[in-house]
């Protein structure tokens, strides 16, 4: 136990002086307090509890380990600054909403009728196929995914990226030995598909992509590294 009574600079049966750690802990503490009685967390939009069970603010895109940590995050300058500029923007959206732009109209209902264009798409075809390098025995993967309704093909070539088991929120409890190729290209929906985590051949001819403009076809094709797992 502490011994407070007899520390330098404190006065005799005064308890001590409380270090600047101490008192930054009754700060934070006395801050949660009046927290939770003004605010209702069930209200709060921008709190969401995520699947493994910790706190997220949508607004900072910060993680909290309970709803104590979540409320002392809210009255850091970080939220605050945060819920400044939401109303700054939303203030001009609504000063924009209210001016004389006839041309607004036409231009929500062009977006509305895109979205719901894009989304009537829907997935591309896909194909899968394993094979073993020639010279070198190594696995390889292609993917060849087909966008047969794409306007535009020569300004709309598909994307692709590597996503780790950890940021994916489709499988609990997420699997280490896996990662995510995903692969999109609007308005069709992004694709992704489940490949070993292990360490990827970016050497010349060893990870290659196409894509075919005529035939709207987009490939990719992989060379794993055998033996060596990859870090997240």
């Amino acid at each position: 136990m502490v011994d407070r009574q007899n520390r330098v600079g404190s006065k005799f049966g005064g308890g001590g002086v409380s270090s600047a750690q101490q008192s930054e802990r009754e700060r934070k503490e006395r801050l949660r307090e009046l927290a939770l009685e003004t605010i209702d967390l069930a209200k709060d939009p921008y709190l969401m509890r995520n699947h493994l069970g910790t706190y997220e603010c949508k607004l900072c895109l910060t993680l909290h380990t309970n709803e104590a940590n979540y409320l002392s995050h809210t009255q850091g300058k970080k939220h605050q600054a945060g819920l400044a500029r939401r109303a700054a923007m939303e203030a001009k959206l609504a000063r924009q909403k209210d001016g004389s732009d006839v041309m607004m109209p036409m231009r929500s209902v062009t977006q509305t009728s895109r979205s719901q264009t894009k989304v009537k798409i829907g997935r591309p075809g896909y194909e899968v196929s394993k094979s073993r390098d020639p010279e070198t025995n190594a696995r390889c993967l292609t993917f060849e995914l087909h966008y047969p309704e794409l306007d535009d093909a020569r300004n709309r070539q598909p994307r692709h990226r590597f996503m780790s088991a950890y940021e994916q929120r489709v499988e609990t409890p997420p699997d280490g030995s896996y990662q995510y190729l995903l692969v999109a290209c609007d308005p069709y929906e992004t694709v992704g598909f489940k490949v070993p985590n292990e360490k990827i051949h970016r050497g010349e001819g060893k990870f290659v992509t196409n894509w075919d403009v005529e035939a709207k076809v987009f490939t990719l094709t992989l060379h794993f590294l055998d033996g060596v797992p990859t870090k997240n």
